[in-house]
């Protein structure tokens, strides 16, 4: 027994011995698997990763879009007064890095080479009176340092080749890798100028992000999972008129170049190419032959006022005339002219004369920006004046302020207010008894004041300017046409701004004659159009329908009726009967029994210090007067008088449209001179 204790004291201490071992081993293997771990994630970040990272992005496509197709738009007579030609731009794909970095300096001297051969090429195969580009202008086009466009997207050298510069390229094109001839359109505009705002242009697209709509696309384009949906920097897109109200159906859809690229974010491999889709054709309701006379009558009326006196004297300040005829049974617009206007195919070629152009772009007859002045600078929405007549005899009959068989006594002025501010007749006639009928047809602003705003006020107070405001926004003044064009003007509302007037009162009294409201001529258009209709304010059409490429109408405009407000049609009869202005030689022979309403409204402006007031034509009118089928509205600022500047205007329009469409159904030709009336000659 006392032999077998050492023997177990040496077992425990191999055992312990062991343990040690084995622990230490732990701890080791430990460090070992550590730093093996350490090693490979150092090699995987380091060594590796280029390749990986190869690995992940290999095979990855982006795309890159080519410009759409855009439709065309057509006028009533089928006359294209917008369309797209096909153009061939060359574009260029960086196959390499030409930056400043350090690897792109070593290519720089190939790509500085490339950009030499081309301008050869251009200059010995371009078009003559195309814009010379110099080698820096290619470098610059190319974006090497990548400022504008990442590596991989090709870059657009130059526009709208000649045939020779893609003949040349096409058949060189394997001793110019990443050279590609594209094909693109270029936006033509009829060349005779008709009603070139309401069309409108075309911008970069890139240049018009403060736009709302475009606004939304460049955020919608983040997210966008359709190619043909994207819009690219350089794409141009409708920035006013119709090219910009159906900016969606007129761009169709953008194609694409699929182009294969690498980590390096440039192009590896081969491009594959989808086809833009063209957009869809816009038949507007503007007819060509109306609108070139309407555009013509005020350009040759401006020239007559600068030359003829009338009430003694000339008006030379007349510079601009805007006007607007409107179907009255459809609200199709078929002459909207905005005069002077300007070549709108400078927006594609270019101009030494901008300008000019910037003061005429906009159009005139929906908004006073860009439209053109008078030389005392007044705009194209001017006061109503005495074309409010009409209504405001309507609302004082439907608020029972006086009846159809009641008569005032006109003095030649009315009176009112503590300070006892007066109010004349033009020229300072006095009509003697006058109905609510005759008050209209001899624009009695003695009866506007006593019997519709004063009368209004003493039945309604400080209410009566909303009260009178809800009428005039009900026949479209001072609310939208809804006519669905970019850049609409509301009108401005003066007749609320009671400390400017001076009493609620005063407000009402200036406002029952028509010096206390502006608005546009499409406004006026309407509002002629609601008294033809008796009170059925109809939207303003600019298109008839829109068809795909393949002739498939996708969508048709009818008459749409805005608001419609009930008045006894009695009260109709005596309006309408009243809407007889006397006097106008500009409708000497007219063929028709017409309803209209002359206007010259007022406007103060100061030169030197002084005031001067002017005067602006205005006219309504619709014909015929008991089946109304066309509303026009003639506005010449600074012109005088309106039956003596604007109905001229309005006399050619009715005329022209009569042997179109024939104002009782049936088209009235012009006949040759010396021509029967069966077609026969007296020759």
């Amino acid at each position: 027994m006392k032999g077998f204790k050492p023997k177990r004291k040496l077992e425990d201490g191999d055992a312990g011995s062991q343990f040690n071992l084995r622990v230490n081993l732990f701890f080791f293997s430990t460090f070992i698997i550590f730093c093996v771990i350490i090693i490979r994630l150092a090699i995987l970040q380091f060594v590796e990763g280029p390749e990986l990272k190869e690995l992940e992005t290999g095979g990855q496509v982006k795309n890159f879009p080519l410009q759409p197709i855009r439709g065309s738009i057509i006028d009533a007579s089928g006359t294209p007064l917008a369309y797209s030609t096909p153009s061939q731009a060359l574009y260029l794909t960086l196959l390499k890095d030409y930056s400043s970095s350090e690897r792109g300096k070593k290519n720089r001297p190939e790509i500085e080479k490339l950009a030499e051969e081309m301008v050869k090429v251009f200059e010995q195969y371009g078009d003559l009176k195309a814009e010379k580009l110099t080698v820096d202008d290619v470098i610059k086009a190319m974006d090497l340092e990548f400022n504008k466009q990442p590596g991989y997207e090709p870059r657009r050298i130059k526009a709208k080749l000649s045939n020779k510069e893609v003949a040349y390229f096409m058949e060189h094109k394997n001793e110019y890798p990443g050279l590609e001839v594209v094909e693109e359109s270029q936006r033509q505009y009829n060349p005779d100028k008709i009603a070139v705002q309401t069309i409108g242009y075309l911008r970069e697209f890139r240049g018009n992000k403060t736009l709302e709509k475009y606004k939304e696309i460049d955020e919608q384009n983040k997210t966008q999972k359709d190619p043909g949906l994207i819009y690219s920097e350089q794409e141009k897109v409708g920035v006013d008129g119709l090219e910009m109200m159906f900016q969606d159906e007129l761009r169709g859809k953008n194609g694409y170049i699929g182009i294969p690229i690498n980590p390096q974010n440039m192009a590896d491999g081969i491009p594959t190419m989808i086809a833009p889709e063209k957009g869809y054709t816009i038949h507007t309701t503007i007819h060509k032959d109306i609108q070139k006379v309407a555009q013509q009558a005020i350009i040759d009326q401006i020239k007559w006022l600068h030359t003829n006196p009338f009430s003694g004297k000339t008006h030379p300040e007349a510079l601009t005339g805007y006007a607007v005829a409107m179907e009255v049974d459809t609200g199709n617009i078929v002459a909207m002219a905005s005069m002077p206007d300007y070549d709108p195919n400078v927006w594609e070629h270019g101009t030494e004369d901008w300008e000019t152009v910037m003061k005429y772009y906009g159009n005139g007859t929906v908004s006073p920006f860009n439209s053109g002045r008078s030389v005392n600078n007044l705009e194209s929405v001017v006061l109503l004046g005495s074309t409010v007549k009409p209504l405001s005899v309507l609302i004082g009959l439907n608020e029972k302020l006086f009846g159809p068989n009641d008569y005032y006594y006109d003095g030649g002025a009315a009176f009112f207010g503590k300070d006892n501010s007066r109010v004349q007749n033009s020229g300072g006639r006095a009509y003697g008894s006058l109905n609510p009928r005759s008050a209209i047809e001899h624009s009695s602003n003695a009866f506007m004041v006593d019997w519709v705003g004063e009368k209004l006020w003493n039945k309604y107070g400080s209410e009566s300017v909303k009260k009178w405001d809800e009428y005039m926004k009900k026949f479209g003044l001072g609310v939208s046409t809804e006519s669905g064009l970019p850049k609409e003007h509301k009108g401005i509302i003066e007749y609320t701004n009671i400390e400017q007037a001076g009493s609620y009162l005063a407000a009402m009294a200036y406002a029952s004659f028509g010096q206390s409201g502006k608005y546009t001529t499409l406004q006026l258009a309407q509002y002629a159009s609601t008294l033809a209709n008796r009170g059925e304010r109809i939207r303003p059409q600019l298109a008839s329908k829109i068809v795909d490429q393949d002739g498939n109408v996708i969508k048709e405009f009818k008459r749409e009726v805005l608001n419609k407000e009930e008045f006894p049609q009695q009260y109709w009869k005596e309006v309408i009967a009243g809407m007889n202005t006397q006097g106008l030689r500009a409708f000497d022979g007219f063929r028709y029994d017409f309803a209209r309403k002359t206007g010259t409204s007022e406007q103060d402006v100061y030169t030197n210090g002084k005031r001067n007031r002017r005067e602006n034509g205005v006219f309504i009118a619709f014909a015929p007067r008991d089946n109304p089928k066309l509303a026009v509205a003639v506005v010449i600022p600074e012109g005088g008088f309106g039956s003596q500047s604007a109905a001229p205007v309005a006399r050619k329009i009715f005329d022209t449209y009569d042997e179109i469409y024939g104002l009782d159904g049936t088209p009235h030709p012009k006949k040759n001179e010396g021509e029967n009336e069966d077609g026969s000659s007296n020759e």
